[in-house]
């Protein structure tokens, strides 16, 4: 008989193959630091994915949640708030004694961030954990809280020696979005981050990057030799990229204004998009890897020549969505009257690569816009010399395949068929893959995918530090650009953005999906 390598799986398990898939992975003795556990992040999605990861039998018996927060609060308190963040918007059914046993490990800090008696009730709060339920010393901290804390909760964390791990321990720090807001606040932000915690410890949460469909981009393009001969300039057009939203700004105006659409989206959740469409195949799916691939495509971006000519900015104005009569984003509450920040942008970037010379990739986002959906799509070349009358494919597009991230999870194929009938009309038709219809089991939630990869330590989904700063280098010419020409352009509440938007596409010739 031959003995397994130690623990091959990573979950602290020597016997279990490496090859066997039907056990899932699941996170050794650990426990999680939640800063900021008041705010809407924390309770619509961090509480509930880590219910969702116990239901699903995926978290170590004796998991510990310690919340933070400028509350007056008890343990019991504490537990209470989950309770009821986990009964309005888990994804799993409520089950009594997986509750009960998650409750008995959690905990509530209250404090100020710039509070030393209160990180030092944290420490004490993670040694009794240790002793308690067997965490064995294994914390990771979340920081959600804005961006102006961070140095601050970090400096913190290691005043106390909290971000130093006991012996055979780890500690691990988790940063949301946004990393910066340009490249220079990234830059200072990055280096107070890795002067307390090393890059391999640090996990920048994309929640774009749990998502089933994301991944699936992968899949799909490497696991199949059908599209990968065709994912180049000899056979793709031009690629779209896509996150459209039908809601305003909520009560986020304190954010959002003087952030803007670009800042907010594009430099990140697009970026990435691009970077795993475009990406060679790498050499293994591991962090190391993944993110080397990812950044030769950032690095082999270039902006366009004339930025005004193939950027455009929008700004929402008053109109009817959704059945209803919403505001313009400057009659929302708390923004300034004359403000110019973008609701709506999208920008045409070129990859100079063998891969990619000449395909021109459109990235777009907008608020208020048509409806909700992210898409990318791929639309390939027309044929390049067609037997048949133009009268006869006067229907028909171009052949397109369109990977859906969200809502409706899946992949589209559109090609051109022959309508039945006695003469030879052709028009578009779809084939169409959906998760929902394919699979029996539901994709989990994209924070419980990345919460359960930070404690196993699996860094494959959260971009380093060197993909951030690349990003804002893209992007900050064209903010600095906007910054000095003019203002957004504005459009009508339930449409698709602005005219200029259309007409950016018109002048190559191409147009605008509608999803």
């Amino acid at each position: 008989m031959t003995s397994p390598a130690a623990d091959p799986a990573g979950d602290g398990n020597p016997l279990r193959d490496a090859q066997d898939r039907r056990l899932p992975r699941i996170a050794g003795p650990s426990g999680l630091v939640i800063f900021g556990v008041t705010g809407d992040l924390s309770r619509k999605k961090l509480m509930p994915a880590v219910y969702d990861l116990a239901n699903r039998g995926l978290l170590p018996p004796g998991f510990s949640l310690v919340g933070f927060a400028r509350r007056d609060w008890e343990h019991e308190d504490f537990a209470q708030v989950v309770h009821e963040a986990v009964k309005e918007h888990a994804r799993t059914p409520f089950r009594e004694e997986v509750w009960q046993q998650l409750a008995q490990g959690m905990r509530f800090v209250p404090g100020v961030f710039d509070d030393d008696a209160a990180f030092e009730t944290l420490k004490a709060t993670i040694e009794e954990l240790d002793k308690q339920r067997g965490t064995g010393g294994n914390f990771a901290f979340y920081l959600s809280v804005p961006p102006r804390f961070f140095p601050t909760v970090v400096q913190q964390l290691k005043k106390h020696g909290l971000s130093d791990a006991p012996e055979g321990s780890w500690r691990r720090a988790v940063v949301e979005k946004p990393f910066g807001h340009d490249l220079r606040s990234a830059q200072e932000l990055n280096e107070t981050i890795h002067g307390v915690f090393r890059a391999s410890q640090v996990f920048r949460i994309d929640h774009y990057l749990g998502k089933e469909t994301v991944q699936n981009i992968l899949a799909l393009r490497f696991a199949n030799t059908m599209f990968e001969p065709l994912w180049n300039r000899s056979y793709v057009d031009h690629v779209q990229i896509t996150m459209a939203e039908d809601i305003g700004i909520g009560g986020r105006a304190g954010y959002y204004d003087g952030i803007g659409s670009a800042r907010d989206v594009i430099q990140n959740h697009l970026l990435q998009l691009l970077a795993l469409t475009a990406m060679e195949e790498p050499s293994s799916f591991d962090a190391k890897a993944l993110v080397t691939e990812k950044l030769k495509v950032l690095n082999a971006v270039r902006l366009p020549a004339d930025l005004g000519l193939h950027t455009v900015r929008g700004q929402y104005t008053a109109g009817w969505q959704g059945g209803e009569k919403v505001l313009g984003y400057l009659d929302e509450e708390g923004i300034n009257p004359k403000s110019k920040t973008d609701t709506y942008a999208a920008i045409k970037l070129e990859i100079d690569n063998r891969r990619w010379a000449g395909v021109p990739f459109y990235l777009r986002t907008g608020k208020r816009l048509g409806r909700r959906v992210t898409e990318i799509a791929i639309v390939f070349q027309r044929a390049p010399y067609s037997p048949f009358d133009t009268t006869d494919t006067q229907e028909l597009g171009q052949n397109a395949l369109v990977i859906r991230v969200q809502p409706d999870e899946g992949v589209t194929i559109r090609f051109g068929s022959k309508v039945p009938g006695t003469s030879m009309e052709i028009r578009d038709v779809t084939m169409d893959f959906a998760y929902g219809e394919s699979f029996t089991e539901s994709s989990p939630e994209a924070y419980e995918r990345l919460i359960l990869d930070v404690l196993l330590g699996d860094a494959n989904l959260f971009p380093r530090h060197q993909e951030v700063e690349r990003s804002w280098e893209i992007l900050d010419p064209i903010e600095e650009h906007w910054e000095k020409h003019g203002k957004p352009e504005p459009y009508a509440a339930g449409t698709w953005g602005p005219r200029a938007a259309d007409e950016m596409l018109a002048r190559d010739g191409r147009s605008w999906r509608r999803p």
